[in-house]
């Protein structure tokens, strides 16, 4: 079988047609970030966590009205960053884009979920008009098809157990197609790293022009050390304080329903790279983001398979690009990033 590769920008907008935009506001150590497709497409989503912030996740269900969605959201600020969405919508009505209902202006369907960043030491007085529907605006102004990682977006503020956290992205190329790309916002209870900072992500590592896309030189070959108590480098001090946010993106024609489950399949990629996940303390959510470019499968009977083969990918993805949204993440206040603590 043929080897998995990442994607020329190793990025979720290697999948063609879709954009990403992000703002923050640096001062209160927060964050917006937005994935619009071209046109749009099919969205569902899976919710692990026992403490999820989220917005219009009912309309994607194969049984509502609604087929597809325009954008989706993520958004530091718990439910004050849920105005991120407003944001967007507005602006996003404002160009005419959204569900026709034969209203003056359309009604965009914008999906959106929230990570817990407002106990990270910045400046939270903000009154009654918090940032973040100026945020949504401004990230969706700020669309590209290129992007950094760690300290932007939706990850500005956020903590991945004693780690700074931060936005993380990845591709992953099989038979020469993009198959799948991952954007995460990784702010989790749980640690990434083990005590030696080997990340549990470690063994999915690709090779990108000639060195791995995350971790250090020194811990080649090494693996993270499973026997370590299971909340060793976990926030458990500040156990409210988390929630780690994404999207999934493909090419393939996939109904809502196997939207939904190539989601519930990616939830594993959060599973491989941080421990614990998934906790009573976390939200965790993952948006799939199905543009529909691309059939999944020649033929209807070979359509299970190929979701499975599918999914296996995303998860894979999922977690590199965890792993990678940490190790490109900078020391903020009194997060120490990642090459901080290890690199010496």
């Amino acid at each position: 079988m043929s080897k998995i590769t990442a994607g020329a920008k190793n990025l979720i907008t290697d999948i063609q047609g879709l954009q990403i935009g992000h703002a923050v506001d640096a001062g209160a150590r927060t964050g917006v970030s937005v994935i619009v497709p071209d046109t749009p497409a099919v969205i569902a989503a899976s919710i692990s966590g026992g403490g999820p912030g989220t917005r219009e996740t009912d309309a994607l269900k194969p049984e509502t009205l609604v087929a597809r969605a325009d954008a989706i959201v993520l958004s530091g600020g718990s439910v004050y960053g849920l105005d991120a969405a407003s944001g967007v919508t507005s602006a996003m009505g404002a160009q005419g884009r959204g569900f026709a209902t034969g209203a003056p202006k359309p009604s965009p369907i914008i999906p959106a979920a929230i990570l817990f960043d407002v106990a990270n030491g910045g400046d939270k007085d903000w009154g009654d008009t918090p940032p973040y529907n100026a945020l949504g605006r401004t990230a969706y102004e700020n669309l590209s098809r290129d992007f950094a990682l760690g300290n932007i977006g939706a990850g500005f503020g956020a903590g991945a157990g004693g780690l700074k956290g931060g936005l993380g992205s990845a591709s992953s190329v099989l038979d020469g197609k993009v198959k799948i790309g991952a954007l995460i916002a990784v702010n989790p209870l749980g640690s990434v790293v083990d005590e030696a900072g080997r990340f549990w992500a470690q063994s999915l590592a690709l090779e990108v022009d000639g060195t791995p896309e995350f971790g250090l030189a020194k811990l080649d070959g090494q693996m993270a050390d499973a026997t370590a108590h299971p909340m060793q480098g976990s926030k458990i001090a500040a156990a409210l304080t988390n929630t780690s946010i994404g999207v999934v993106a493909t090419a393939a024609d996939l109904s809502v329903a196997e939207a939904t489950r190539l989601a519930i399949m990616a939830q594993d990629g959060l599973a491989r790279a941080i421990r614990p996940v998934h906790t009573p303390f976390d939200g965790d959510a993952i948006f799939v983001l199905a543009t529909g470019a691309e059939k999944l499968a020649e033929a209807d009977d070979m359509r299970p398979l190929a979701l499975a083969e599918l999914g296996a990918l995303a998860a894979d993805c999922v977690s590199r690009a965890v792993a990678r949204g940490v190790f490109e993440a900078e020391t903020l206040g009194d997060m120490q990033a990642y090459r901080a603590r290890f690199e010496d």
